[in-house]
Parts: C-alpha cells; sequence; structure tokens
C-alpha cells in the first residue's frame, strides 16, 4: 500500500530549528502541475516542490537577537517522497513521505546589539525540515 497523493493546494509545513537559527515559521503551498487529477485537482510530481516559497520569516541566531527576515523553501525531498513506480506525465508523483530537507534564505539578516552598534548575522542560508500535509487521503501511489 502506497502514501498519499500530493495535489495542488497541499501544504508544506517547516519546523522552526534551522540548525543555529529560530524561524517564526509559516506554512508553504505546494503547486502541482501533473496531468493527473485528484479531488479536480492537480496532482504534484516531481519538481513542483520548487513551487514552495514563504518570504518575509522572521527568525533569530542567538546572539543575534535583534530578529532579521528571510525566506523558506523547500531544497530537496526525502527518499520516500515520490513515488518508486507510479507517474503521470512521464514525472515521478509526489507523496506524503517523511521529513523534507528545508532551506531558510535571509534576505535581511538578524543583528547582534553591541556598544560599538549592531552587528549582521554573516551566515546567508540555514538548513532545517518539515513535512507534507495532505488533504487527499482516498488516492495512494506506489
Amino acid at each position: 500500500m502506497g502514501d498519499f497523493v500530493l495535489i495542488d493546494g497541499d501544504q508544506a509545513v517547516f519546523l522552526p530549528a534551522f540548525g543555529a537559527a529560530t524561524v517564526v515559521v509559516q506554512p508553504g503551498r505546494l503547486t502541482g502541475s501533473g496531468p493527473m487529477k485528484v479531488t479536480g485537482k492537480a496532482a504534484c510530481v516531481d519538481g513542483d516542490e520548487k513551487s514552495v516559497s514563504v518570504p518575509g520569516c522572521m527568525y533569530i541566531a542567538p546572539p543575534y537577537v535583534s530578529p532579521g527576515t528571510g525566506t523558506l523553501e523547500i531544497s530537496a525531498l526525502a527518499g520516500d517522497q515520490l513515488a518508486p513506480t507510479s507517474k503521470t506525465g512521464g514525472k515521478q508523483l509526489m507523496v506524503k513521505g517523511g521529513s523534507f530537507t528545508a532551506k531558510f534564505s535571509v534576505q535581511s539578516p538578524a543583528m547582534q546589539p553591541t556598544a560599538g552598534g549592531p552587528v549582521p548575522d554573516a551566515t546567508p542560508q540555514y538548513s532545517g525540515s518539515g513535512m507534507f500535509v495532505n488533504s487527499n487521503s482516498s488516492t495512494r501511489a506506489d
């Protein structure tokens, strides 16, 4: 028995821990591009994870305690998030699976307050993880 197929509008939920950084996460939404329809919506296929982008999330990374902002994205799917044999339009179907690898790209760095003035966080990107929340509970893929 396979896992549930992800469809257009399903959520990508990010965990707040991104290494040294703590991000005030917000969910992202998948945009399905597969020709197959599930409950009237396009199925998600390999590559659709790149449609998820959540800009404007605040973060801190001690000692940089004055919040900065950045964008959450999916950097890689887990091995169990693509159906091994089920395809549509020549691409593997995306399924709920376990945890994907996420990235947080800094747009405005968090700051460390010092007597000489604020010092910006020099790290441009942090890695974390997240999972999908599926709205389809009927169609599975192997």
